[in-house]
């Protein structure tokens, strides 16, 4: 694979962090549809928005400004927004989009602007990352994710759009869909044009999960009031973070959505024929993906939750755990898609998981395996385990502090509502019970800004 070239040429210093329906524009949404026809059908690969716009030169950013002299683009991105060749022969060597917009014709690329973990990917969760300068596009490099979270209005002075493509992982924690808002909320203020190259939800859009989050628990990882697992693609999102102007300043934003080709919402990621490539460090395949929503929950706790491994998050365990009497109450619950065995883990330090937790310890505990996607919950699942580990550390006297970031569950919750079941010993199916009519709400809410069907 040419691995992203111009990133690769990146500074040493600069290491820096579509669609099948014909749903109406949502009320005060000013984001236009891309009606160009979508491939159907089950012998069709899903084709990215990227992969769609770059099929016709990207003529549609090219008409963003008009006049004679080149569009000047800036992108927030990372190392996912790779673009497929058209000839399957060449099946490895994708393109970057940096590396598409800059060879188009009419457009130049302006800036760059890097998320978590940098344009490349590799930096650790929370690390903050450097500004720097693309050598092959002579672009500069700002991060997103170091002093400033949001592009400045002098860092966007010359451009003409700003183009956001990054894979997500439909989890509401997960950063990337911050930046995203964020970066409409500097577009608007600029009065640039805003595009969302449009990605697939790794955990499909039917599947709805958790509590929605609540106003106390706003925060980088908890912008909106959406579940845990909210169902929707980047698209989609953001068409829904503009309608229901869940940040100010978005009134006069332009927003378009470079559609997906192919995809249909039950679709698991193994059903759309992309390769995967790891969003972050510790994200590095899609059955990572499909667990994280409900395991990274153990952020909060005492225990590991596989970071420093080759299996983040599929793994949890710590030194005190019986780990055969976790995996057969977990399979006594016979939740779906879903199996659990007993794991033995030690945790290192490595890229993308500087001084995990735990580190250099022999860890008991668990490993789950997804053996289903598409009937998998993943947040359910999550709050079983974190229930079982709670319970095994009451009996062996190690409850008090196993959640010792209290403060932290009710982010990554959107609540501090769990924290507190949990003290109270309330059971899983209680807990689920408490989001549900929450969750019915919100499927109700996001339908009208939906493009999939």
């Amino acid at each position: 694979m040419r691995l992203l070239p111009s990133l690769l040429l990146l500074l040493p210093a600069g290491l820096v962090a579509a669609g099948c329906g014909n749903a109406p524009s949502p009320p005060g949404s000013t984001g236009a549809r891309d009606t160009t026809a979508t491939a159907t059908g089950d012998d069709v690969p899903v084709q990215t928005g990227a992969e769609r716009w770059a099929a016709d030169g990207f003529q549609r950013l090219r008409r963003a400004r008009g006049g004679d002299r080149p569009t000047r683009v800036g992108i927030i991105t990372n190392h996912t927004a790779l673009i497929p060749p058209t000839d399957s022969a060449a099946a490895d060597s994708a393109t970057h989009l940096i590396d598409a917009l800059d060879a188009a014709d009419g457009i130049e690329v302006g800036a760059l602007f890097g998320p978590e973990h940098g344009l490349r990917g590799t930096a650790s969760a929370g690390q903050e990352v450097a500004d720097g300068t693309d050598e092959a596009t002579g672009a500069p490099v700002f991060s997103l994710y170091g002093d400033s979270r949001k592009p400045s209005q002098e860092e966007l002075d010359g451009l003409d759009a700003l183009v956001y493509d990054i894979q997500d992982v439909g989890a509401r924690f997960y950063t990337y869909v911050t930046t995203m808002g964020l970066s409409m909320q500097a577009a608007a203020e600029a009065g640039i044009p805003f595009y969302v190259m449009d990605r697939p939800d790794p955990l499909g859009g039917e599947y709805l999960g958790g509590f929605v989050l609540n106003d106390e628990q706003r925060s980088f990882v908890g912008k909106y009031p959406v579940p845990m697992a909210y169902g929707m693609t980047p698209g989609e999102l953001a068409r829904m973070i503009e309608g229901e102007a869940w940040l100010s300043g978005l009134d006069g934003l332009r927003l378009r959505v470079a559609e997906l080709g192919g995809w249909t919402r039950g679709m698991t990621w193994q059903e759309t024929g992309l390769d995967w490539t790891a969003p972050s460090p510790n994200i590095p395949s899609p059955a990572t993906a499909q667990v994280y929503a409900g395991a990274v929950l153990f952020e909060a706790t005492r225990a590991s939750e596989g970071r420093g491994t080759d299996v983040p998050f599929r793994l949890i365990g710590t030194p005190w755990a019986d780990g055969a009497a976790l995996a057969d109450t977990l399979r006594a619950r016979d939740l779906p898609g879903v199996r659990f065995e007993a794991a033995q883990f030690t945790p290192t330090s490595r890229e993308g998981a500087r001084d995990p937790k735990l580190a250099g310890q022999q860890l008991q505990g668990i490993r789950q395996e997804v053996t289903d996607a598409a009937a998998f919950r993943p947040v359910e699942t999550g709050i079983h385990v974190l229930h079982a580990f709670h319970q095994q550390a009451g009996r062996n006297g190690t409850q008090d502090g196993f959640i010792d970031r209290p403060g932290w569950l009710a982010k990554l919750a959107g609540t501090a509502a769990l924290g507190r079941m949990l003290q109270r010993g309330a059971r899983p199916p209680a807990i689920i019970a408490a989001w549900r009519e929450d969750l019915r709400a919100f499927r109700e809410r996001r339908q009208p800004y939906l493009l999939y069907e």
